[in-house]
């Protein structure tokens, strides 16, 4: 598959990011190159992103089949490289993302230089509820922590299917009060829990958006994103380690023991946990 580099409009503009988005190659016309704007995704395209499907975002998966073809001719495949800025705080965004095998940090900053992590996205959920919120612009900064794809689609497409009040408009309200939740569940267990439970359940939610059991990860970047000194993040890792829940090598974190890492963490990971749960569930009973 040939593929084709061109800037991601809506994106921080860096080296890194302008590499970010990928134009497929047109059915099986070698000479004929989509051209950087177009939108068009055909189920036959679709069959050529090498497993890479729209239908892998969780939220799109859910939409009944006539709605998601309306969808489909819209939607543009993106590459999420590791640690690529989506979007600014207080930025204003062109694209919603469902996200299929990336994931997404979102960031609060802080005066001072320091950051916290306030919730993560996977392919459950999107990355741009502003767009129809009514906020306009973003509240967070949205960061990449592990590298994959997704599926974006314009604003203005996002508008006209939203304010048909179907399907899409109701999964979209109901992830944005999963997506509080998360946000409002963080914020107490940052406050109120010790960071070996904190590390616990930011591990266990990023492990529960990927397909295996390997999270790559450093130190400094787990420390920024709990909001809290790197060696505290050491010493927690250690102890998880000791007892034969984690091994951790430098910038890569395996788990081994991923019930044992359950029973170590607060209640926060549960309850959020169930939360997602409830929410496919509802939507797969209405």
């Amino acid at each position: 598959m040939t593929q084709v580099l061109n800037n991601c409009s809506g994106l921080k503009k860096s080296p890194k990011n302008n590499a970010a988005m990928l134009s497929i190659r047109r059915g099986a016309n070698a000479g004929n190159l989509i051209r950087p704007g177009t939108q068009n995704l055909t189920s036959l395209r679709i069959a050529g992103l090498y497993g890479h499907n729209p239908l892998q975002n969780q939220l799109l998966a859910a939409l009944p089949a006539e709605d998601f073809r309306r969808l489909q001719p819209h939607l543009e495949f993106v590459a999420m490289p590791f640690d690529m800025t989506v979007c600014e705080a207080d930025g204003e965004m062109r694209h919603i993302y469902f996200l299929t095998s990336s994931i997404v940090s979102l960031l609060h900053d802080m005066k001072d230089g320091g950051s916290v992590e306030t919730a993560v996205i996977g392919n459950e959920g999107v990355l741009g509820i502003n767009l129809f919120m009514g906020g306009g612009k973003c509240l967070n900064r949205a960061t990449v922590k592990s590298a994959g794809y997704g599926f974006r689609l314009k604003a203005g497409i996002l508008a006209e299917e939203f304010a048909r009040g179907g399907a899409l408009q109701r999964l979209l309200l109901r992830y944005t009060q999963t997506l509080l939740a998360q946000m409002s569940q963080t914020a107490v267990c940052n406050r109120h829990h010790s960071v070996p439970q904190q590390l616990c359940r930011s591990l266990l939610l990023t492990l529960d958006r990927l397909p295996g059991n390997e999270i790559s990860v450093t130190q400094s970047s787990m420390a920024a994103m709990l909001g809290v000194r790197r060696e505290s993040i050491a010493e927690a890792a250690g102890k998880l380690q000791d007892e034969g829940l984690i091994q951790y090598t430098r910038g890569h974190m395996t788990v081994l023991n991923r019930t044992g890492l359950e029973a170590r963490s607060c209640e926060c990971y549960q309850d959020l946990r169930h939360e997602d749960h409830v929410m496919f569930c509802e939507e797969k009973a209405s």
